[in-house]
């Protein structure tokens, strides 16, 4: 009996997320103009997003983000620079960095937070749609978990 397989591969998905991500990327920086951000990147909004309500270290932020650490230091500086982050020595070991945001950031997370709650309200129209947000959200989570076990422990069976 021949395995039965569905109208949409991996790779198709793939291609939809990849397109998805731009797009929405597009949209961020349209909606930062709007809220008279020009300073930063979507990439770097979001990195305030990962510090949260916490003070990290770097090393913390660039686990948390999954975060290339070159890339990383660059952001960070951009997002110390103007204001969006506070920056300072460890009180433990002075060569360690605490990161947490600084009330502009805090304002900019929130900001972002309204405007995303009315895509939000675009997407779950009704019961049905949040349903399958849920849904979606859930698929991408097992992708990333099973591609971070591939990547991890070298989980592919490739035949």
């Amino acid at each position: 009996m021949a395995e039965e397989t569905s109208g949409v591969s991996h790779l198709d998905l793939v291609r939809v997320v990849e397109r998805v991500h731009r797009r929405y990327l597009d949209l961020f920086r349209l909606d930062l103009g709007r809220l008279g951000v020009d300073d930063l990147s979507p990439s770097q909004v979001m990195m305030l997003f990962t510090i949260g309500a916490d003070e990290l270290t770097v090393r913390d932020l660039i686990d948390r983000g999954y975060y290339l650490g070159s890339n990383a230091s660059y952001n960070l500086k951009r997002l110390v620079e103007g204001g969006y982050v506070d920056r300072s020595a460890s009180e433990r070991d002075r060569r360690s960095a605490r990161i947490r945001l600084s009330d502009k950031g805090r304002k900019l997370c929130d900001d972002v937070r309204r405007m995303d709650e009315s895509y939000h309200r675009l997407v779950t129209r009704n019961a049905e749609e949040k349903r399958d947000l849920e849904i979606a959200f859930k698929t991408l989570q097992r992708l990333e978990n099973v591609w971070t076990g591939a990547l991890r422990y070298g989980e592919t069976k490739i035949p």
